[in-house]
């Protein structure tokens, strides 16, 4: 290798183990009525969490030990085998449908959710091309076209699930990647533009989507339904105080918010552990992201930083877009809270994320 390995970067690993060692405390509090209730056992949930930990665990190390430049040779294969997945998971028999989107397909007792994995393939990809390209990221023809080009064919294969939550991230992150890169200002305008105008699309075509935009504005308009999951979160939250109702002692959790463990875990955790259990929670991510962007200045390359800026990126956007929807200050998508929130594709990519992570802090000049 042109480089000198060195250790990885050890604030970001004890940065990501008490990310998840919060999470599966969280998961097994937040889910163990439900999982009661429904499969007779109160660790299902937490033992299936504790597995997919396990085998992200296991991926970041191997990762971790994988110089990041086989993302760079393999970033073209990796990307036509999530757009196979996208298709696939759009078959009647293959893809497996949840609360009205076909997102998964089933491997088992399991499933993997291939939108999870596009978004760090396209990722690694665009990290290429911008590398190799950059000189060109000015000019619409050459630079940013071809670039977006294949970031929104993704992300209308994304909405045909649909999933409108994983599509934003994975195009929100690709945003960030090409401004970082250099495009122009002016550019973006026009671009934001036309995405505003097919934003806007998207909500009109579909009913519940429109729903929960006026449920966002006012959920006290329809508070059984669109206006429902909203308020039971702000419940969990305002109960919290500052210090909490204790670990275990959440009331939201008894069947008033919907799978707590999922989407809206953050909510169960500021009712259990507080405004301080929260901050701490938000404190942990900041630290994530602030090692994450000395690991990318510091990268010996440029696709080593911008695929550390895609990767960290990615994890912010996340984590902001989470929660805002749980506090009331975003409409309802669907987004997970990384390391923290039930599932298993979105734990296991995370954590292959901060592995190149930690194999690019491994070549870092700072």
């Amino acid at each position: 290798m042109p480089f000198k390995k060195t250790a990885p970067d050890l604030i970001l690993i004890i940065t990501t183990f008490a990310l998840l060692v919060v999470g599966l405390i969280m998961v097994y509090s937040a889910s163990a009525v439900w999982a009661d209730y429904k499969f007779s056992d109160t660790f299902f949930f937490a033992k299936r969490q504790l597995l997919f930990a396990g085998l992200g665990i296991i991926s970041m190390f191997v990762i971790m030990n994988i110089d990041y430049w086989i993302f760079k040779r393999w970033s073209k294969p990796m990307l036509i085998a999530c757009f196979v997945l996208l298709v696939a998971v759009l078959i009647p028999g293959i893809g497996m449908e949840r609360n009205g989107s076909r997102s998964w397909i089933g491997v088992g007792a399991f499933s993997i959710q291939p939108s999870e994995f596009m978004k760090l393939a396209m990722i690694a990809f665009l990290a290429k091309f911008l590398s190799e390209r950059q000189r060109y990221i000015t000019t619409i023809k050459k630079g940013l076209l071809p670039s977006l080009s294949l970031v929104f064919l993704a992300f209308g294969m994304i909405m045909l699930q649909p999933d409108l939550g994983t599509g934003t991230v994975m195009v929100g992150t690709c945003i960030v990647m090409i401004f970082i890169a250099g495009a122009r200002i002016a550019h973006f305008a026009v671009l934001g533009l036309f995405g505003l105008a097919g934003f806007a699309a998207l909500v009109i075509s579909a009913p519940y989507r429109i729903k929960r935009i006026t449920s966002f504005l006012d959920p006290w308009q329809d508070p059984l339904n669109s206006g429902f999951q909203i308020i039971q979160s702000l419940y969990a939250i305002g109960p919290g105080g500052l210090f909490g109702l204790g670990l275990g002692a959440s009331r939201q959790k008894f069947f008033y918010l919907p799978e707590p463990q999922t989407d809206f875990i953050f909510a169960i955790l500021t009712e259990e552990l507080g405004f301080i259990g929260g901050s701490f929670v938000l404190l942990l991510f900041a630290i994530l992201l602030w090692r994450g962007i000395r690991i990318a200045l510091g990268a010996p390359d440029l696709f080593g930083s911008f695929l550390a800026i895609g990767i960290i990126s990615m994890i912010a956007i996340q984590v902001m877009i989470n929660i805002g929807v749980v506090t009331g200050l975003m409409p309802v998508t669907g987004i997970t809270l990384p390391f923290l929130s039930y599932g298993g594709s979105s734990l296991t990519l995370m954590l292959m994320a901060v592995g190149i992570l930690l194999n690019i802090s491994r070549y870092s000049k700072i």
